[in-house]
């Protein structure tokens, strides 16, 4: 396990759940953190030990080392067009986005931060769910996409190699390629499930238990992350007409047997 980072001065844009749940372990840390959002989180952020702003211009003036991108998929060309960069008080400051899909927000970024500003794309391959115990192995995705600063990027990624988590480097186009096949078919196949309104029963074999488990966990995120994982990951549609072929052709295999003597 690493040694403990250099205290960071970390903004947030985007203070939902998911910010919730990373402000906590990095406030522990020792980092200051700072947070805007359209809702208003006073009250929780002064919980957490977090300075919030409702306005994001006094939010920008702020300097900060790092400004991290909480938006939820959907929402994040809509969040850019309306932050007034110039105003950003530290103009070499590192933005980090943490959405689900990759090739999306650094193509936006990349259009619109000034060339000052480094950018660093990451996908933490967990939530509050998955890493309520601990981050301990959880995988963590990253790219250096424009990274002149190596300290803060450094100090940054100490923050998730600290708690333990796999550091995964790998580009956003292969992000994009692999989470196709395992994140969106997995909220697919969970959604299925939850269609066909599975429930526990007195019976239950582990297998079904996993099928259920599954369901439930995917339910948990709402519909606009499913169809942000579809709608910005250009690899998501042929993974669904994949799975569609699988289930025609496995209904096929039954229906052939039938006919057999």
């Amino acid at each position: 396990m690493s040694s403990s980072p250099e205290a960071l001065k970390i903004g947030i844009i985007g203070f939902g759940p998911f910010a919730q749940f990373l402000a906590s372990t990095m406030v522990k840390q020792g980092h200051t953190l700072t947070a805007t959002s359209r809702t208003d989180y006073s009250e929780l952020c002064s919980n957490l030990g977090v300075d919030f702003f409702r306005d994001i211009d006094t939010f920008l003036n702020v300097h900060n080392d790092v400004i991290l991108l909480c938006t939820s998929i959907v929402s994040l060309s809509q969040v850019l067009k309306s932050i007034p960069f110039h105003l950003v008080k530290n103009p070499n400051i590192l933005f980090v986005d943490v959405l689900s899909v990759k090739n999306y927000p650094r193509d936006l970024l990349l259009q619109v931060l000034p060339e000052t500003m480094d950018l660093l794309c990451t996908h933490p391959m967990f939530g509050p769910e998955s890493g309520r115990d601990g981050w301990d192995g959880l995988p963590f995705v990253f790219e250096k996409v424009r990274i002149r600063d190596q300290d803060v990027c450094s100090s940054f990624l100490q923050i998730f190699e600290l708690e333990g988590c796999r550091m995964v480097e790998m580009t956003c186009e292969e992000h994009d390629k692999q989470a196709a096949r395992s994140q969106f078919l997995t909220h697919t196949i969970g959604r299925i499930l939850s269609e066909m309104d599975i429930k526990s029963t007195s019976m239950d074999t582990k297998g079904f238990q996993k099928l259920v488990q599954l369901k439930e966990s995917t339910m948990k995120d709402g519909f606009d992350l499913y169809r942000g994982l579809f709608v910005h990951n250009k690899y998501a549609e042929q993974e669904l007409k994949n799975l569609e072929l699988a289930i025609q052709t496995v209904k096929q295999k039954l229906l052939d047997r039938m006919e057999e003597k």
